[in-house]
């Protein structure tokens, strides 16, 4: 095995430890990493860190020479669960069914519940390079794919219920014990990949069955099975619909393994070496837990290695729920952020550290954070570690990610898609004048970094926090300045045509307090001076946008323009 170094980052050293483990069990055999997900509903920012941890490691592991597949099993013969808010109520009526069998919400393209929230993560996934072999439990299960597990499950059913029976005590009281989740943890521990913690138990104190018919006659799970045949397979059970049948399991594949059962199977029928799971699945008497115990005593298998991952919070947008419809999910992400920082986020933290993303005004600074970083890579200067999660952010073992030619500053950009309202033409004249010795030429050089900033003013800054630029002068406040007031804008005025680019803007607009303070325009600044400037940048933003506040003024003067700038000065 590969040694990593004491400043590698986490990544390579849980890669360490899968590619030792795959060794010892599975020598010669490609490694396998897996993730799992529900399409009840949309597929969150804190699911995503359920794909992005595998996938992260497993393109280590690729990088490294050494054959690896990263599974993505899609839970969708789950069952539906509740009808989401903002849902039809008459959906109720399919409770119970396959998230397969249940119609995709009104007005969407696709033939089911499941494809209609499965579809979006998977292009989602597509842009941020991450490759994974999709696996949809609806074939698996109607395939027959899984039919000896079953009939192996239901003979050593008493075994099971065995093995289950010692956490069934210890559910409740350690779930009381622990720390009360806020509204976005229990959100996200609903969507972490598992349909429920069923373990097939409760079904009206008769006899233990892993496994879960999906009625003949109605299509839900509403079934009790009353009775099984090891020899014949013949398995009958009645439904609260007033069905009841009797088939033979070795033939029947309307139905499945309760998820606990489900579970610790998949892993040992797909060979899972790493697997991370939420801390929803790693408290006692969880599913990941108990599983570990079902995999080793009945399946001969061995549970996963893989960390517990913290949760993903938002900043500035609804608390993650999949229940709930407006829950920001990877898609609206990457409208508003490259798929390269995307990654950058969940790479650059360590799985059980909790993180937020972004959808306010501090989405700016994690961008300048992350240009600061690309600048530090460029020269040499990044601490290993951060070198690393911007390799993994900016690429995968199959090469680069698509980026912004010429990457502007975020917050530049947005305030100039603020003031020009999206104008191409505009918006080009502004980012042309940035820097006259080179100029931008055409708005692809920007792209897609522009167009993400544009959606992010569209569709996360508030109407009323949008840039408004005055169409005509404030004469009410030209008119009552005092002789600094003017004399301070004549100094602006004058040193327009010489400034104007971004850094001879930024040198002005600082430099006209110095000056008047009988200062050059490149002292250093004093509490006094920084009040001076403080007093003059408010002046310019009445007079701009009637305002104290606004986009930084360098940029707000480019976008204005050198003749509107004029006029709204009163020159």
């Amino acid at each position: 095995m590969a040694q990593t170094t004491p400043d590698a980052d986490w990544v390579s050293r849980i890669a360490d430890d899968v590619i030792a483990e795959a060794e010892r069990r599975a020598p010669g055999k490609p490694v396998v990493c897996a993730s799992g997900l529900s399409p009840s509903g949309p597929i969150h920012l804190g699911n995503l860190r359920e794909v992005m941890v595998p996938h992260l490691v497993a393109d280590e592991i690729k990088r490294r020479g050494i054959p690896c597949e990263h599974i993505l099993s899609w839970d969708d013969f789950d069952r539906f669960r509740k009808v989401p808010v903002g849902v039809d109520p008459s959906y109720a009526e399919h409770i119970g069914k396959p998230l397969t069998a249940v119609p995709a919400p009104p007005g969407s393209p696709y033939a089911s519940w499941a494809e209609h929230f499965k579809a979006p993560m998977v292009a989602a996934l597509a842009e941020l390079g991450v490759q994974v072999r999709g696996i949809s439990q609806t074939a698996m299960y109607t395939s027959g794919a899984y039919r000896e597990q079953i009939l192996f499950a239901m003979r050593e059913r008493a075994r099971i219920d065995a093995v289950l029976d010692r956490y069934r005590t210890k559910d409740k009281p350690q779930h009381k014990q622990q720390k009360p989740l806020d509204a976005a943890e229990v959100a996200a521990a609903e969507g972490s990949g598992a349909a429920g913690e069923d373990d097939g138990s409760g079904a009206g104190g008769g006899a233990y069955y892993p496994y879960k018919p999906y009625c003949s006659a109605c299509g839900r799970d509403l079934t009790t099975v009353t009775a099984y045949d090891d020899e014949t397979t013949r398995l009958a059970y009645v439904c609260q619909c007033g069905h009841e049948e009797t088939v033979r399991l070795r033939e029947f594949d309307r139905g499945k393994l309760v998820w606990k059962v489900d579970w610790p199977m998949r892993w040992a029928y797909e060979g899972v070496i790493f697997e991370p799971s939420g801390v929803d699945h790693q408290s006692p008497g969880s599913s990941f837990v108990v599983g570990g115990q079902l995999v080793k005593e009945i399946f001969g298998g061995e549970q996963p290695i893989g960390p517990m991952y913290a949760f993903v919070g938002i900043s500035g947008m609804a608390k993650m729920s999949s229940s709930r419809g407006g829950v920001p999910t990877p898609a609206d992400a990457l409208e508003i952020m490259e798929a390269p920082l995307l990654r950058w986020l969940y790479a650059r933290r360590r799985p059980n550290q909790a993180f937020k993303i972004a959808f306010d005004q501090e989405i700016q600074r994690t961008y300048d954070e992350w240009d600061a970083l690309e600048r530090k890579v460029a020269d040499g200067t990044a601490q290993p570690a951060d070198a690393a999660a911007h390799r993994r952010a900016t690429g995968t073992a199959a090469g680069p990610l698509p980026a912004t030619p010429r990457p502007l500053p975020y917050r530049m950009l947005a305030s100039v898609v603020d003031i020009t309202t999206g104008h191409d033409e505009q918006t080009l004249r502004i980012l042309g004048e940035l820097d006259p010795a080179n100029p931008v030429k055409t708005l692809d050089e920007t792209r897609p970094r522009l167009d993400k900033a544009e959606r992010w003013i569209t569709t996360q800054v508030p109407a009323e926090a949008r840039t408004r630029v005055r169409e005509e002068p404030d004469t009410a406040l030209l008119g009552a300045l005092d002789d600094d007031g003017r004399a301070s804008l004549r100094l602006l005025l004058d040193g327009l045509d010489t400034h104007w680019s971004l850094d001879g803007l930024t040198t002005l607009v600082y430099g006209v307090p110095k000056v008047r303070a009988g200062l050059a325009p490149d002292a250093k600044p004093t509490p006094e001076l920084k009040a001076a400037q403080r007093a003059f940048f408010a002046l310019l933003y009445r007079l701009l946008v009637g305002r104290d506040t606004g986009p930084r003024l360098p940029t707000l003067l480019l976008a204005v323009g050198a003749d509107r700038v004029r006029k709204l000065l009163g020159a």
